[in-house]
């Protein structure tokens, strides 16, 4: 996409061909004054014990095969873990948890994720977030969602024709992803389905599609260190994913 004002990026996502130019695309972005601040004071700043690295300070596209039948959706990049690394739950306590599990599992190729260069792949599955830069206090306000929501939007479209399951972690990307399913002409029920650790909800499309939603508790420090969430109780989730991404299609 060269060429493009990275002030419009979001907007920009509907042309993208393919999930390698939308991830190009999303690495460019600067439509979110907050957040480009945040993210680049952050990178220059850096925590002390990553002072000798150079970090990433872009926007955080999504990890993974192109043709993936799992997608995982959190909620978006930590200060000094994607925002320093620059992929998706690498380099922080949430993802050493996430790619413990995902290895577990057999949808990684090692358990230990902390930089891009690692030579770890994932199997089948591919992991994003509604905001791709990372938020000061991890809270990105309403405005920021809305403008980063074409990515993830263009990201399913682009997935259509392997993706089976989605996997939500925590409430945020709960109800970010089904407005965007919303947005996108999904099968949406009214009220939308709660949230919850074990939730499964199949949602449909007008054009015959089909995708299984999936609820878990994000793998945050604070659920893990206080066992809302342990690694058992992801691996179960993610088995659950990886067992409903082998069969067929629910609908032609």
């Amino acid at each position: 996409m060269a060429g493009e004002d990275p002030e419009m990026a979001p907007q920009a996502a509907t042309n993208t061909p393919d999930i390698a130019a939308l991830d190009r695309l999303v690495s460019t972005c600067r439509a979110c004054p907050r957040l480009v601040a945040w993210r680049e004071e952050v990178a220059v700043v850096k925590r002390a014990a990553f002072r000798d690295e150079e970090y990433w300070g872009r926007p955080v596209p999504g990890f993974g095969p192109v043709d993936a039948r799992i997608l995982v959706v959190g909620l978006a990049p930590a200060a000094h873990g994607g925002n320093r690394t620059g992929r998706m739950f690498t380099g922080d306590p949430s993802g050493t948890v996430l790619f413990g599990a995902l290895h577990a599992v057999g949808l990684a190729s090692g358990a230990h994720s902390v930089s891009r260069e690692d030579g770890v792949e994932l199997v089948n599955i591919r992991l994003t977030a509604p905001v791709h830069c990372a938020p000061p206090e991890n809270k990105p306000t309403p405005e920021e969602r809305r403008r980063c929501a074409p990515f993830l939007s263009r990201e399913l479209e682009l997935l259509r024709s392997t993706l089976r399951v989605i996997v939500v972690l925590g409430a945020f990307g709960w109800q970010a992803l089904f407005t965007v399913l919303s947005a996108g002409g999904w099968n949406v029920a009214r009220p939308r389905p709660r949230f919850a650790h074990g939730a499964q909800f199949v949602i449909t499309h007008p054009d015959g599609r089909s995708v299984t939603v999936l609820g878990s508790y994000h793998v945050s420090q604070r659920n893990t260190a206080t066992g809302r969430v342990t690694p058992a109780m992801i691996e179960e989730v993610l088995l659950r994913a990886k067992s409903i991404a082998a069969g067929p299609p629910l609908t032609k």
